[in-house]
């Protein structure tokens, strides 16, 4: 294969990726999220028939990967000040202008069901309690071992935060000033190879809500950013593989 035909490869499913994110967002946000199937979740205070408890998955979900995604929104425009390279560059924008996109659901979500943002006292991703996090993850090639993902000790709530790294996947704070501080080539892998962490750690976080979330149109909003990440992750080991790198781990 070619060069050219090798780019065009990575734009295409770069490109696909984008899109499938695109359209299961768009699924999601035509569902309402208060009535459809979330009655089983609700809370012990009296909130409103359909309503998510506080400490249900759902909520929780809502407000770990909102966080989650702020970061690849945040880690996207970095590579994009810090290359020329268009494809890179075209990736990262897109990777941003998706996921800056499901995180404004998903925090308009917690909105609409008058719950906090931020829930005092619970630690990120308690929502999972063991029951999906840990057998999961070994599903996963190359994440046994991989930078950034160390604290995670088997269940949903026992990752060790870490140098900002406030759940699996999440880069530090020192992998983001390298980022900062890198350019061309070195950032344009650096920044492929934190977003493939990322996008494992939130592969993993997806699933959870997929299997325990009772929103419907959360669930599918969480199954289309699997479907759609696993591309994104086919797409990135190939723009590795073209710069002489792969995935850490």
């Amino acid at each position: 294969m070619t060069g050219t035909e090798r780019t065009r490869r990575t734009r295409w499913v770069a490109g696909s990726a984008v899109a499938l994110a695109v359209l299961f967002a768009g699924a999601a946000t035509v569902a309402s999220a208060r009535d459809d199937g979330a009655g089983e979740h609700v809370s012990a205070a009296g909130s409103a028939p359909g309503t998510p408890a506080t400490d249900s998955a759902d909520a929780g979900f809502a407000r770990d990967m909102a966080v989650h995604h702020q970061q690849a929104v945040e880690m996207s425009f970095i590579v994009r000040d810090r290359t020329r390279d268009e494809d890179v560059r075209r990736f990262a924008y897109d990777i941003a202008n998706t996921q800056a996109n499901q995180r404004g659901m998903l925090l308009g979500w917690l909105d609409l069901w008058e719950l906090p943002k931020v829930s005092a006292g619970q630690e990120p991703m308690a929502w999972m309690d063991g029951q999906h996090a840990g057998h999961d993850m070994g599903d996963m090639d190359g994440m046994d071992g991989m930078d950034g993902m160390e604290g995670m000790s088997g269940h949903g709530g026992g990752y060790q935060a870490h140098d900002g790294s406030l759940m699996p996947g999440m880069a530090t704070r020192t992998e983001l000033g390298r980022l900062r501080e890198a350019s061309g080539k070195q950032a344009e892998i650096l920044y492929l190879q934190l977003m493939t962490d990322h996008h494992k750690g939130g592969i993993d976080m997806a699933r959870g809500c997929a299997d325990l979330c009772a929103v419907k149109a959360e669930k599918r909003l969480a199954q289309g950013m699997v479907d759609a990440q696993r591309s994104e992750l086919d797409a990135m080991a190939q723009m590795l593989a073209e710069r002489g790198a792969a995935p850490r781990g």
